[in-house]
C-alpha cells in the first residue's frame, strides 16, 4: 500500500494505510517507496508434483530464455524477470517490458501525492471543493474507500495530513523528536475516510484533509504492469516494484518463485522464514525500515489513525495474496490491528495469507500459508 521490508528472493530452501512515505515532495516528483529492493530474483522450489522427468525438465529449461530489466520508477526500483516461450521471443520479451513500465511511470504522474499536477494533487489542492478525476484515480480511491469500511478504518488514505508531523526516511530531522500531543490530536481530527465525497468522476475532501494513495498505488501500478505482460503472452514471470513483488507461473524447471522475510531486528539482508511464490503477490509492512528511537522507544512510519502515532502491535506483516494491490492495501492494516484482528481480516479474505511478527516477537502463521512457507530462525529480539 502501498510496506518497509527487505524482499530478498533466494536460490535456497524449500519451500500504508499509514505509510508516511517521506520525502521532500518540492524535490522528489513521487516518494511512494518505502522499502529496500529485492537483493536478487534467481529463486526456486523444487515442485515435487510436476508430471516431468528430469530430462524433460531440462529439454524445457533449455528452449526458454531468461531475460531482466531494470528501471526507476515511484521513487523506488522496478525490476522485471521473465522467461520466453513459444509466443514471445526476447525481443517481444524486451517490448512487454517498455510497454509495462511506460504504464507504470504514466499512472505514478497520475496517482502521486507529491506532484501538485497529479489527479491526487489536485485533489488536495482543492480541499472543500469538487475536482474533477480521471477512471484510475477514481476508482483508486473508491478502493480505498472501501479498504477502509472492510478494515474498520484501519486503513485511511487521509493519513497524509500527519506526514506535517511524523517525518522519517529522507525528510527527517538530524535529530529527530516527538511531535507534541496537542499537534498530534489537531491534525487526527482530519483523519477520516468517510468524509471523502465521491460523485460521479468527481472527488471532494472535507476542509483539512489531505489524501495519499502511498499504501496503496503501488501495488495497484505493480497489477497493471502484470496484466501487461500477462496479455502479451508471457507465462513465467516476476514484477517487483520496491518491496511490492508478484510472481506469475513457474519457471521452467518446474520451480516456484520464493522471497524471503525480514528479520525486523536482523538488519538489512537478514531473514528468518521464506515464503513460496506462484501467481500470488508479496508484500511486507514493518516499523524498521524508517524508523528512529527516541527515549528508548520506537518510532516509525506506520501510523495508526485511531491514536495518531505509530501503531504498536506489530513489528512486520507479511501479506501472500493473489494481487499485489490486496498485499499492498492488507499488509498496514493487519499490521495496525495486530494478530488476533488482523488474522481475522486475513482469513475473511479468499486466497489471503500473512506471516506476522507481533511486538513480543511471536511469530503467527495464517492457516493459508501451511506447506507454503518455512522459518528458518527465530526472529531476534531488540527494541
Amino acid at each position: 500500500m502501498s510496506s518497509p521490508s527487505l524482499r530478498l528472493v533466494i536460490p535456497t530452501f524449500g519451500l500504508m494505510a499509514f505509510a508516511l512515505l517521506c520525502s521532500d515532495c518540492k524535490r522528489k516528483p513521487v516518494a511512494w517507496d518505502n522499502t529496500n529492493p529485492l537483493a536478487t530474483l534467481d529463486a526456486s522450489l523444487p515442485d515435487a508434483s510436476l508430471p516431468l522427468d528430469g530430462g524433460a525438465l531440462a529439454d524445457l529449461a533449455g528452449s526458454q530464455k531468461r531475460v531482466e530489466a531494470k528501471e526507476t520508477a515511484m521513487g523506488t526500483s522496478i525490476t522485471f524477470v521473465a522467461y520466453t516461450n513459444d509466443k514471445v521471443d526476447e525481443s517481444g520479451t524486451r517490448e512487454l517490458f517498455a510497454k509495462a513500465l511506460d504504464e507504470v511511470k504514466r499512472l505514478e504522474g497520475l496517482l502521486s501525492e507529491w506532484r501538485d499536477d497529479s489527479d491526487v494533487g489536485r485533489v488536495n489542492k482543492g480541499e472543500g471543493e469538487w475536482v474533477s478525476v480521471g477512471p484510475e484515480a477514481l476508482e483508486l480511491i473508491q478502493k480505498s474507500i472501501a479498504a477502509g469500511k472492510q478494515s474498520d478504518g484501519s486503513f485511511d488514505i487521509t493519513f497524509q495530513v500527519m506526514s506535517e508531523l511524523w517525518k522519517f526516511g529522507d525528510a527527517r530531522d538530524p535529530s529527530p523528536s516527538v511531535p507534541k500531543k496537542t499537534d498530534v490530536q489537531n491534525k487526527k481530527k482530519h483523519i477520516d475516510y468517510r468524509k471523502i465525497e465521491v460523485q460521479e468522476q468527481t472527488v471532494k475532501l472535507a476542509k483539512g484533509q489531505r489524501i495519499g494513495l502511498g499504501g496503496i498505488a503501488k501495488g495497484y501500478i505493480v497489477d497493471k504492469a502484470v496484466r501487461i505482460l500477462k496479455d502479451g503472452g508471457l507465462a513465467a514471470f516476476l514484477v517487483q516494484a520496491g518491496g511490492d513483488l508478484y510472481g506469475s507461473g513457474k519457471k521452467p524447471d518446474g520451480s516456484r518463485w520464493v522471497s524471503g522475510i525480514q528479520d525486523p531486528r536482523g538488519g538489512s539482508g537478514k531473514f528468518f522464514g521464506v515464503l513460496e511464490l506462484e501467481d500470488h503477490a508479496f508484500s511486507t509492512a514493518g516499523d524498521y525500515a524508517r524508523a528512529y528511537v527516541v527515549d528508548g522507544k520506537r518510532y516509525h512510519h506506520i501510523i495508526d489513525p485511531r491514536t495518531g502515532y505509530p501503531a504498536t502491535a506489530s513489528r512486520s506483516v507479511t501479506i501472500w495474496a493473489p494481487d499485489a494491490l490486496t498485499t499492498d492495501t492488507i499488509d498496514d492494516a493487519v499490521f495496525i490491528l495486530g494478530p488476533e484482528k488482523g488474522l481475522a481480516l486475513v482469513e475473511s479474505l479468499d486466497g489471503v495469507g500473512a506471516v506476522i511478527v507481533d511486538a513480543s516477537n511471536k511469530v503467527w502463521v495464517s492457516k493459508r500459508l501451511e506447506g507454503k512457507w518455512k522459518q528458518m530462525s527465530q526472529p531476534t529480539d531488540g527494541i
